[in-house]
């Protein structure tokens, strides 16, 4: 594996990160500069932090009507960032956003709720955000999110609904749904994004951009990380796999007790042929839509041409999955209505919440007492046998859709749709991507095919539990054999 571990940097200094990732990895053809090559041109002189981030925000101002991705702006704070030459870090100047499920000091944290409005600036941040500002970024707002991320589309009531660049009838994605719209028109090269059950992968497949999920606690500050429970992990959304690489060296934990051997930064694509596992319908059984069969077996047809040995295999999981996932999900909506019942004096009713999120934890509260014991007992059993799924096969991927479909019309599963139809379709349209979560494994989705109607159609890929290098190989991989960065969405900055 071509690699430069976290051990290397204090000699390459933090700086020289983002210049390895820009002069080893793989070059790309891009309609704009990416992360790392923004970092390179404010580096080289050839472009200030002040005009990265004065084009930034004027490209958000002039979109954000159209879009809808950001949920509250920095700019003041980001252009006065931008006038100090001092701005260190590998990616030193780049414009950033940052989820709106996480605190980032000095601005609100709303989580997509009418619930969360009057919330005051936050004062104290994640180690992980932190670990973002030391690489250099220059943040200029906060990104869209549904409702306390509990939805793959990004619709909250409380914002109105974030459009796909690619068609703005069409979903965006969630729960990383604001990140993935102003990566893909061009507003910012990358973003902030998190992944509880798909919400870096979906969106990054709606979005026609890369998205890698990282296994559990492989991220600083996230050694905390070690129940079935802990499901949700953090990276970010990028046009190239080199600003996905770069962000992950210098943001995975590689100190002394890290939970996963240090990844490092991959820079050069797969030299091996693997062996690959697939999987064609979803985890409850159900098939893909004609569209996206179609880009999966395009897909396959990718993988073979380049050596791969793609090998038909079925989900390594019983019946109940997604039920006890389900029940896992709406145990958070539970907990989130009891902690506001008490803040508020009374229970949350649609005045605060959506009704998806209220009969999420309705549905928790009407279970058998003992149901969710039972139901993290059976997630246990499938994380348990996840990584012999692939060692008993000899598996060195698994590869399958994102989704059941194309990026559908605004509103198919968003927030207003009655909740027993909804619950259906989320079943249908999600049916592929909890696994990993549960399993606490890397997955990504690759940017590989559009519809005949030019919607973005992303496959993804994943590996056993701690195996990010080899996932980034075969991105680049990819990316080399079928290059996506070179395409912009109808709406562009």
């Amino acid at each position: 594996m071509a690699y430069i571990t976290r051990r290397t940097f204090g000699a390459l200094g933090l700086a020289g990160v983002a210049a390895q990732a820009y002069a080893k990895a793989p070059a790309i053809r891009s309609a704009w500069p990416d992360a790392t090559e923004t970092a390179a041109m404010i580096r080289d002189g050839k472009m200030s932090a002040l005009e990265a981030a004065k084009g930034a925000v004027d490209r958000a101002q002039k979109l954000q009507s159209r879009l809808n991705f950001l949920v509250a702006s920095d700019f003041d704070r980001a252009l006065d960032r931008g006038e100090v030459a001092a701005m260190t870090g590998p990616f030193a100047g780049v414009p950033f956003l940052i989820k709106d499920l996480d605190d980032y000091k000095g601005l609100p944290t709303r989580s997509g709720s009418r619930a969360m409005m009057q919330m005051p600036p936050a004062t104290r941040q994640a180690p992980l955000i932190d670990a973002f500002d030391k690489a250099g970024v220059n943040v200029i707002g906060k990104s869209a999110t549904p409702e306390y991320g509990f939805l793959p589309t990004t619709e909250p009531v409380a914002f109105g609904p974030t459009r796909n660049p690619w068609d703005p009838t069409r979903s965006s994605g969630g729960s990383s749904g604001g990140a993935a719209v102003a990566t893909a028109a061009g507003v910012v090269p990358f973003a902030h994004a998190s992944d509880g059950g798909g919400s870096i992968r979906i969106p990054a497949s709606c979005c026609g951009l890369f998205g890698l999920k990282p296994s559990r606690a492989r991220m600083v500050g996230m050694r905390d990380q070690t129940k079935i429970s802990d499901i949700s992990v953090e990276h970010v959304l990028t046009r190239s796999v080199r600003d996905s690489a770069a962000m992950f060296a210098l943001t995975e934990d590689a100190a002394t007790g890290a939970r996963h051997p240090p990844v490092g930064l991959v820079t050069q694509p797969l030299k091996r042929r693997l062996r690959v596992g697939l999987l064609m319908d979803g985890g409850a059984g159900m098939p893909p839509s004609p569209e996206v069969r179609a880009a999966t077996e395009s897909s396959i047809k990718l993988m073979e041409s380049l050596g791969h040995h793609v090998i038909p295999t079925k989900w390594a999981i019983t019946e109940t999955f997604i039920n006890d996932f389900l029940l896992l999900w709406a145990s958070g909506a539970a907990d989130l209505a009891t902690t506001l019942g008490r803040v508020m004096g009374r229970p949350p009713g649609k005045d605060l919440l959506e009704d998806f999120s209220l009969g999420m934890a309705e549905m928790a509260a009407k279970a058998p007492k003992d149901a969710l014991g039972k139901a993290i007992q059976n997630l246990q059993a499938a994380s348990d046998g996840y990584d012999a799924w692939f060692t008993s096969n000899r598996f060195d991927v698994i590869m399958s859709p994102v989704l059941a479909e194309a990026p559908p019309k605004l509103g198919y599963v968003g927030p207003s749709v009655p909740f027993d139809t909804l619950i259906q379709r989320l079943i249908e349209y999600v049916g592929y991507t909890t696994l990993h979560n549960v399993a606490g494994a890397p997955a990504m989705s690759v940017p590989l095919n559009w519809t005949p109607g030019g919607l973005p159609v992303g496959t993804m890929f994943a590996a056993k539990t701690g195996d990010e290098g080899l996932l980034f190989q075969l991105a680049y991989q990819l990316e080399a054999a079928r290059p996506w960065a070179d395409r912009a969405p109808a709406i562009h900055g």
